[in-house]
């Protein structure tokens, strides 16, 4: 993501490639040409600037042919990818963060939300790796881990993306939202209330800023947590998370 100039949209910097789209992940799970057809649809789109990379799993890279795409690669089967010029990142779980060194562009190594996580971001950063959190699916985090990881991540520079339950801008019903997380990230010392906020009203976002209770930031503030702390999520639905900042109206028009 570029800098903005003085004129940028808040809005656009803020959720500008916010998505990388997983469509043949669970649950949507779709065979794989459908969940082409689906990238290609969401990003043709009049909201496609929301929709960065299309996600797939490093064993079904074969099946890609010669469609262009821009890649995140999951590592499925405990083997790093082949090369290929359309992937931008790499994300493993479970795997030795070391021999993923310069895998990709950008590589994101998954780490579970326990006790030594801080120390752990710290490693990873140390190699040039960045961090991934889930935040819902089989387990769904507690909100001061969740808030600590975000911490840990900012602190010690390491930017971070997040997968799995981020249907939803609100949290609801104990499950995250990708607003939360945006403005726990965003307005650094909050992150726990940040996280637990379900009041839609305490959120605003439009051409100047993106506001949460009494704090407010611009679009050079964004951009900068954007590019250097959390980058995106993975949702195997592009199309529900815009359809939920299209009902709250924080689209511009």
């Amino acid at each position: 993501m570029a800098p903005p100039d003085s004129n940028a949209d808040a809005r656009r910097v803020l959720f500008a490639g916010l998505i990388d789209h997983a469509p043949t992940f669970p649950p949507a799970q779709l065979p794989l040409a459908e969940g082409l057809a689906e990238h290609r649809r969401v990003r043709d789109g009049d909201t496609g600037w929301i929709v960065n990379r299309f996600v797939c799993p490093a064993s079904m890279l074969p099946e890609l042919g010669d469609e262009p795409l821009r890649l995140s690669v999951v590592v499925d089967k405990g083997r790093l990818p082949e090369v290929d010029e359309r992937i931008e990142a790499v994300e493993a779980a479970g795997i030795d963060p070391e021999v993923m060194v310069d895998a990709a562009p950008e590589v994101y190594c998954e780490l579970p939300l326990r006790y030594d996580v801080s120390f752990r971001i710290l490693q990873l950063g140390e190699l040039g790796i960045r961090a991934k959190v889930r935040c819902g699916g089989a387990i769904t985090p507690r909100l001061p881990d969740l808030a600590e990881f975000v911490s840990a991540c900012r602190r010690l520079g390491v930017p971070f993306k997040a997968t799995a339950g981020l249907h939803h801008p609100l949290r609801a019903n104990d499950e995250h939202g990708f607003l939360n997380l945006l403005a726990a990230a965003v307005f650094a010392g909050d992150e726990e209330e940040a996280l637990a906020e379900e009041d839609e009203s305490a959120f605003g976002v439009t051409a100047e800023a993106f506001a949460w209770r009494e704090r407010s930031v611009g679009p050079e503030e964004i951009a900068h947590v954007r590019q250097e702390l959390f980058v995106g999520f993975g949702s195997c639905s592009a199309q529900e998370p815009i359809d939920g900042l299209e009902t709250l109206g924080m689209l511009p028009g």
